[in-house]
């Protein structure tokens, strides 16, 4: 089990009500509800490995000189600190206030509790977990509220992404069938449509004209990108003139976004152990967080949750 463990916390932080503090007042809504998904996911799951993949570079500078706009509009106007996470040249992720003091928090229960993280200097945890997932030798569930790696979905591989609905409830399994239900394609056709579509989101305008539906339509038409791409310089093409035009306009574009778009998988990744926990790897250290930071039972259901995997 892989976790995307900065989109879990931003789940857990707007899905858990700022009413849930510490004893000196604290907000730690999430913390707590971090370690409540995680004790479910476990609970449902029963993961053999589990690593908590994180965001070492938010907003890697190699995107960034690809494409500038790449997540542009989420840094902030501050300088970096320590809390935030540097990315691109030092940019840091616009963040909400009372979030920020709890990610340093996560990490070290989660490093106290045991739990393998992973991040690694110029990546996002998306590269991260797509070059753990490629060399994976058993089934992978991969927890994320992000899209973008569902392009890593692979039946015959047994990697699926388990999609969190809404907070830190219930989620969808994402498996091939799931794609192509969801937006006509196939998931290892997926980078390519979300390159032609763009992505608001993450600061990519995608091919003028082109949505959801339209790109579906070329993707499965012509295959791939390089195919819609040749279907645009051909004047016999089943294009109509002003579609030909975009995506010609847009070359600049579609030479480099699919290696924005497109999960690394070759991360030069730290040894690590992915074995669950089924014990504190620090208890003395994880008692004076749960006292300071009042983890009450959502540590408790956790721990108890790592203890039934042994």
């Amino acid at each position: 089990m892989l976790l995307d463990t900065a989109s879990l916390y931003f789940r857990a932080y707007f899905g858990v009500p700022e009413s849930v503090k510490a004893p000196d007042g604290t907000p730690v809504n999430a913390v707590r509800g971090l370690l409540d998904f995680i004790a479910r996911l476990v609970a449902d799951h029963s993961p053999t490995g589990l690593v908590a993949c994180m965001d070492a570079d938010w907003r890697p500078q190699w995107r960034v000189e690809l494409i500038p706009s790449y997540k542009s509009h989420r840094v902030a106007d501050e300088p970096a600190g320590a809390d935030g996470g540097a990315g691109g040249e030092g940019s840091v992720e616009q963040v909400p206030d009372t979030l920020s003091p709890q990610v340093p928090v996560i990490e070290a229960v989660l490093d106290a509790i045991g739990v393998t993280r992973i991040g690694v200097a110029g990546y996002e945890a998306d590269d991260v977990i797509g070059t753990l997932a490629g060399a994976a030798t058993v089934p992978v569930a991969i927890v994320t509220g992000d899209r973008d790696l569902f392009q890593l979905v692979d039946d015959a591989r047994g990697v699926r992404v388990l999609y969190p609905r809404k907070g830190v409830g219930d989620c969808d399994v994402i498996d091939e069938e799931a794609i192509t239900t969801r937006y006509g394609v196939r998931a290892d056709q997926y980078a390519d449509f979300a390159a032609l579509r763009g992505d608001p989101s993450d600061g990519l305008p995608g091919v003028k004209g082109i949505g959801d539906k339209s790109a579906a339509e070329l993707i499965t038409r012509y295959e791939d990108l390089a195919g819609v791409r040749a279907a645009a310089a051909d004047p016999f093409s089943r294009l109509t003139p002003a579609r030909r035009r975009n995506i010609t306009e847009a070359g600049a574009y579609l030479d480099v976004a699919p290696k924005v778009v497109r999960v690394a998988g070759d991360v030069p990744l730290p040894a690590f152990d992915p074995a669950v926990p089924t014990e504190p790897a620090d208890p003395e250290a994880l008692t004076a967080l749960a006292t300071r930071w009042g983890l009450g039972g959502s540590l408790t259901r956790l721990l108890e949750a790592l203890a039934k995997t042994a």
